[in-house]
């Protein structure tokens, strides 16, 4: 009779115990459960498309094979493009994170106004993509654009520069319209980055006597340093996949001067019909951005160890 009891008490603590582990594996399947829609929507949005465009890009009149890349690689013009791709995605890089940075530097001092300075600056950033490149080639225009009529007021300048229509000047606007829309994002987020770096640090530095260079040198950029090195990625990235504002400026001319990645993928697959060509353009173009963003993580590791 004395057995019974016990072996009620043994069953009662055997589903306590299992009720137990069940409880630990629901909250660890927790977060996971939670993620699935995000996880869902990003197979379904981002890496299905890039699995069917890697496909496509192996899609012969035979079947399968790396024909379109052999074409690839054995055109001049898709070197040239590369190399407009390059110039561009540099010239962008450098330029967009050296205004970013002095214009997150000016903002992180205290003067009246600076909340009105910082949602000023956040305009270009605002404004859609489309109506800045309308604006820019009505600005732009040899006859009635007021970037000429500005021009002319400088003595010595007696024609109306053809922006659009000379190679070297249509690449030059087509950079500084995309550094002045993008701006504002990064300089934000260094802004962001520079508040973060402790006031300790300057005072102490000021008092050891260190002036404002060496102050910035080293405590400032070590200081921002990570968020600096991020952000270099996404304006590389981001200027590779950069579309609207040169078709829309330039159409990729004169004579291609300005066909960057993205121009080109859209002229061989909706103007050319070269669908599986255009794929292997973009597979390249994923691999550029890949390598870029593994560099930026390696870089990143080697720093972290080597501290």
């Amino acid at each position: 009779m004395a057995l019974a009891p016990a072996l009620s008490g043994t069953a009662t603590e055997a589903r306590r115990r299992a009720r137990a582990r069940r409880g630990v594996v629901g909250s660890r399947a927790f977060p996971y459960l939670l993620i699935l829609p995000m996880l869902a929507l990003e197979g379904a949005l981002v890496i299905y498309p890039i699995i069917r465009g890697a496909l496509f890009s192996l899609e012969t009149d035979t079947g399968l094979g790396l024909d379109n890349y052999r074409t690839m690689l054995a055109d001049p013009d898709f070197w040239r493009m590369i190399g407009h791709t390059l110039v561009f995605t540099l010239s962008v890089d450098v330029a967009i994170l050296a205004i970013g940075l002095s214009l997150a530097l000016l903002m992180n001092w205290s003067f009246r106004g600076r909340g009105l300075v910082r949602s000023l600056l956040t305009i270009p950033w605002a404004i859609p993509e489309v109506p800045v490149a309308i604006t820019f080639v009505l600005m732009l225009d040899p006859s009635f654009g007021v970037f000429n009529a500005f021009l002319r007021l400088f003595p010595g300048v007696t024609e109306n520069p053809q922006w659009l229509l000379d190679p070297v000047l249509a690449m030059v606007v087509v950079i500084a319209v995309t550094v002045w829309k993008g701006f504002p994002f990064y300089s934000l987020v260094l802004l962001s980055a520079l508040q973060s770096v402790p006031d300790e640090l300057y005072e102490a530095g000021r008092i050891d006597g260190a002036g404002r260079f060496a102050l910035f040198r080293h405590i400032t950029l070590p200081g921002i340093r990570d968020t600096l090195a991020l952000l270099a990625v996404l304006a590389f990235i981001y200027s590779t996949q950069q579309f609207t504002l040169i078709w829309l400026i330039t159409g990729g001319g004169p004579v291609d001067a300005t066909t960057t990645l993205a121009p080109a993928i859209y002229m061989q697959a909706f103007r050319f019909y070269n669908f599986p060509y255009a794929g292997a353009i973009a597979v390249v173009g994923f691999v550029i951005s890949a390598v870029a963003t593994l560099v930026f993580v390696a870089a990143q590791r080697r720093v972290e160890t080597s501290e």
